[in-house]
């Protein structure tokens, strides 16, 4: 005998039917605010005597409602990622359930009208069962989705008690293993309803679109009159209309008709949007046109309010989305907040709506006893599908509705198919987890390697395991469009290779869209022992089974800053293109529907970042999906250095999520270069830059002297043991020190396997090189030659590194390193390791007092091997704490490529130049790689009294191997000869 609700794997009881969500000028009273509360550690709560209006509940605390009780002080919050929780013993739960508690006193209005009477949750995790004024409603399970009562008869005007108990265990909790944290609570409203009598429940908005035309078709339980004014529209429901010449709805052009639907004394606001949604020819149209989806999976999230987001936060999102170009989002992987999807219709996103089914944690099980594979769950699983689709079905943003994410197969599927088909055929369905896609109107993976994405692309992928090649599934499969639904992790540092999937995604017609994976970083806040906020993952809860940092893996930061990762997927799917072909720009628009009269192309031409002319294009019109070509402008810079022309695409007008001004696109062209651009106070000396991978120079001749003391160049100053440069002129410097390790961020980390360079950095010992001066050598006065031997303990494997300084003629010093591969570093004797070294470059330590940075170079922010199309080649300045940049796992961060000279500079302090042949990539950093390394979060790291700077030959890609294919071979450091060289320049302040 099932013992309560909760553990009954039935939906709910009591409920009325799942209806649409609507916004209506009835009367509507809000239950949020403060509630009395009581946490208790089992599933029976505080009692038996919890519904009973005379119970005295003046002792319990007080909680917001909507919120989770995790993040208001009660109990903790939970992390995984796949696996559940609790025992997997469907559908029983643990005694030990925490059990919430909740009661509300309430008048009704003075003015609340004698009619139908409904109490509507949004949301509650994980079931909630309800009492008004001590008689049982019934309960309810799917988190994530709303359910409503009939309460008339059972109001009063003064007095009234609602009491709900819930329980953060239930047997829905074994259909909601989302990568998510448990965050138990009435975390959505609380609303009472006014429901005129003989008015309008529930009504479908049928909304098409054909060459030109729309029809119109308003379908309800009770007869009504739609009014569409900017139509000339008064039509009764029932009645369908063809509309010719309407303007349609898209992501682009949002296009809302507004209007109202009355009945029964009640006005329902209407925003009908006219599209058609269909699968031709294996390809997704809208409208009769393929659409390409740029999108990313969205999690509600707020570091305090966990998911429980207000309607600011979700308008700051999809502005957020919009400036950086996205136009479409998965709803992963439930229905969001109502709220959310009317925002998307007006600002215009293309949306896939998610069923809340996840079974994830039934892989620890062999998949054995997976709820859709079971009939004793078919009926709570259809129940989550009839909710999202009847609540969200006149939303023209939603274009897909998904069963689902990542709970394997099952009969149930097909019955989730069959409903939603017969309800709604207007949408096409998409579930990536059955091999088969027999419920799926897409072909659709996970984090593909790019040749794999190729090959589908071509329609030559691979049978998937358990499908039978050339059987009816396969030959459907490959006919189906493709749907990339999570790619490109987004944990800590990354991802890479952005630019290199969109090149493939826009290549072949069959792919209609690509997710990235994913929106925010799950970090809830929290305060140290000094009180500072920081944001906690689920390493940070003591609890096991434990996810620990791979909640952390958003595009934007707790806060919503957005990083590094957005910008460079911002530059990646621009939806203009411009390349300089023949002495024109060929401009392209990726656009699906809108021409190009809404940009403005403005032009600006630099020498070594420092700007000339500027003007504005004159662009002809140029419709969706086409192209023009403009004349360059013809401009000089004024200046020496390398010149640059930058062409940015901007918005001509405001919008609702933009100012005027805001750059869609931009593209840069170098023009040419002449004298090397430097500032009035540094001389120029004449530069031999050899190539990257030369050949080391012939061993000078041996030294004259001793390796005690010093050892002076010029003004150069050099530890006599070491051979390590401590002072250039006034500048105090130490090093350089060769440096082949980086602090590993979490892509290093990957998923174990051939996935984990970093744990093949420590195998082998690259996280802990110990350093041997081998000779200091004099060819003659104006030249040293320092070789040092570098190697881990254990180890044969390390670097012959040849440091050869040259004193120019006006007084800067020249460095040449060459840097040879020595020892076991292909040797087989620890596991047929292949380790490829993540950085190859130099470190130095600087005084502390040095506060900035001026480079030439690729900026302003970091940039990498498979990352760095965001950057632009300019001049820029920061501080060298702006460098940072502040992942919630301190890890690598903040280098910058193909550096053509910086400036370090500090009050009072001479500034060290640094020029490139032809450049370096840079960091600059308070604290070493080490310490990066070792710290848990941010506020671990404490200025070391010195700045740290790297000046290096290159590093290694980011890639997305925390949960993705490991990184490409292009983008890694091979083991072999590495040259490079700068030059050395004190400035006087």
């Amino acid at each position: 005998m099932i013992a309560g609700f909760h553990e009954d794997p039935g939906p709910g009881t009591g409920r009325r039917a799942p209806r649409a969500d609507f916004v209506s000028d009835a009367p509507r009273h809000s239950l949020n605010g403060q509630w009395r509360f009581l946490l208790s550690g089992t599933a029976a709560g505080t009692g038996p005597g919890l519904p009973d209006p005379a119970l005295d509940d003046s002792g319990w605390e007080r909680i917001r409602v909507p919120s989770h009780w995790v993040l208001e002080g009660h109990d903790r919050p939970l992390y995984t990622n796949t696996a559940y929780p609790f025992p997997i013993d469907p559908p029983y739960l643990p005694d030990d359930n925490p059990t919430g508690d909740y009661r509300l006193r309430f008048d009704l209005p003075a003015d609340w009208p004698a009619a139908r009477d409904v109490l509507r949750f949004q949301g509650v995790d994980s079931c909630g069962t309800v009492w008004l004024n001590g008689e049982l409603l019934g309960h309810s399970k799917g988190s994530r989705l709303p359910f409503e009562f009939d309460v008339t008869g059972r109001l009063r005007e003064r007095g009234n008690v609602l009491a709900v108990r819930v329980h953060r265990w239930s047997s829905g909790s074994y259909l909601e293993d989302q990568d998510m944290w448990w965050l138990p609570g009435i975390f959505r409203d609380v609303e009472l309803l006014s429901r005129p009598e003989g008015g309008i429940d529930d009504f479908t908005v049928h909304a098409s679109y054909h060459d030109g035309t729309g029809t119109l078709l308003v379908t309800a339980d009770a007869p009504g009159l739609v009014e569409l004014p900017a139509l000339g529209l008064a039509i009764p429901t029932g009645e369908q209309v063809t509309v010719p010449g309407v303007r349609p709805w898209s992501a682009e052009d949002p296009c809302l008709h507004r209007g109202t639907l009355t009945a029964a004394g009640e006005t329902i606001d209407l925003a009908v949007g006219f599209r058609t949604v269909e699968i031709a020819g294996g390809r997704l149209l809208v409208n009769g046109r393929p659409i390409l989806m740029r999108g990313v999976n969205r999690h509600e999230h707020d570091p305090d309010r966990g998911r429980s987001l207000d309607r600011a936060t979700m308008i700051r999102d999809i502005e957020l989305m919009k400036r950086h170009n996205l136009n479409a989002v998965r709803t992963s992987h439930y229905p969001p907040h109502p709220e959310f999807l009317r925002l998307c219709d007006e600002y215009g996103l293309w949306v896939v709506d998610e069923c809340d089914i996840e079974t994830h944690g039934f892989i620890y099980a062999g998949w054995e006893g997976n709820p859709p594979a079971e009939p004793m769950w078919r009926d709570a699983l259809l129940d989550r599908a009839r909710r999202m689709v009847e609540r969200d079905k006149n939303h023209p943003s939603v274009i897909i509705w998904s069963l689902g994410n990542e709970s394997g197969g099952g009969a149930t599927f097909g019955d989730i198919e069959e409903w939603i088909r017969e309800r709604d055929p207007t949408r096409p369905l998409h579930y990536e987890r059955d091999p088969s896609y027999r419920h799926s109107d897409f072909y659709s993976l996970m984090y593909p390697a790019q040749d794999t994405l190729e090959r589908i692309g071509q329609r030559k992928e691979d049978t998937p395991a358990g499908v039978e090649p050339g059987s009816p599934d396969d030959v459907r499969r490959r006919e189906l469009p493709f749907l990339l639904c999570e790619y490109a992790h987004a944990m800590g540092n990354g991802p890479g290779s952005l630019v290199d999937y969109q090149r493939i995604l826009e290549s072949y017609e069959r792919f209609c869209g690509a997710f990235v994976w994913e929106w925010i970083d799950h970090g809830l806040a929290g305060r140290d022992a000094l009180g500072r906020r920081y944001y906690r993952h689920g390493g940070d809860i003591d609890a096991s089974p434990n996810g620990e940092r791979f909640c952390l893996d958003g595009l934007l930061f707790p806060d919503r800053t957005p990083s590094p990762g957005l910008l460079e997927l911002r530059k990646a799917v621009e939806p203009v293109a411009m390349e300089v072909s023949g002495g024109e720009l060929v401009i392209t628009s990726k656009y699906d529907f809108t021409a190009l009269d809404q940009l403005t192309f403005r032009w600006f031409v630099e020498a070594d970042g420092m700007r000339g002319a500027s003007g504005t294009l004159s662009v002809p019109h140029c419709p969706a999906r086409s192209s023009v070509r403009v004349p360059l402008p013809s401009a000089e810079a004024g200046g020496d250095g390398e010149t640059w022309l930058t062409v940015e695409a901007v918005l001509a007008e405001e919008t609702r999520w933009a100012p005027a001004g805001h750059v869609i696109a931009f593209t840069q062209t170098h023009l040419g270069t002449t004298a090397r651009g430097r500032p009035p106070s540094t001389p120029s000396p004449a530069l031999s830059s050899p190539a990257p991978d030369a050949e080391p120079a012939p061993t000078p001749q041996p030294a004259v002297g001793g390796r005690v003391g010093e050892v002076r160049l010029g003004t150069a100053v050099f530890d006599g043991r070491t051979g390590r440069l401590a002072r250039l002129g006034d500048v105090e410097l130490d090093g350089p020190v060769l440096d082949v390790w980086r602090a590993p961020i979490e892509n290093d980390h990957g998923l174990g396997g051939a996935n984990a360079p970093a744990a093949d950095w420590e195998a082998v010992g690259v996280d802990r090189f110990l350093h041997r001066t081998a000779a200091l050598d004099r060819p003659d006065e104006r030249t040293l030659v320092v070789r040092v031997r570098s190697g881990p303990a254990t180890r044969t494997l390390g670097f012959r590194t040849t440091y050869t300084y040259r004193l120019l003629d006006d007084g800067t010093l020249h460095l040449r390193i060459d840097a040879d591969p020595v020892g076991d570093w292909d040797d087989t004797a620890y596991g047929h390791l292949t380790v490829t070294p993540p950085r190859m470059g130099t470190r130095f330590a600087l005084p502390g007092g040095y506060t900035d940075v001026t480079w030439f170079g690729l900026g302003p922010g970091e940039s990498y091997a498979d990352s760095r199309a965001a950057a632009r080649v300019g001049r820029f300045r920061s501080s060298i704490d702006a460098l940072q940049t502040p992942y919630v796992v301190p890890q690598e961060n903040g280098n910058h490529v193909e550096t053509r000279w910086l400036e370090v500079s500090g009050d009072g302090l001479p500034t060290l130049r640094v020029d490139g042949e032809p450049h370096v990539d840079f960091t600059a950093r308070r604290w070493t790689s080490e310490a990066l390394r070792a710290a848990r979060h941010p506020h671990d790291l404490t200025d070391s009294g010195r700045v740290w700077l790297n000046l290096d030959h290159g590093q290694q890609g980011v890639g997305s191997a925390s949960c993705g294919p490991a990184l490409p071979e292009r983008y890694r450091l091979k083991v072999r000869p590495r040259t490079w060289s700068m030059t050395l320049t004190p400035v006087r302040p």
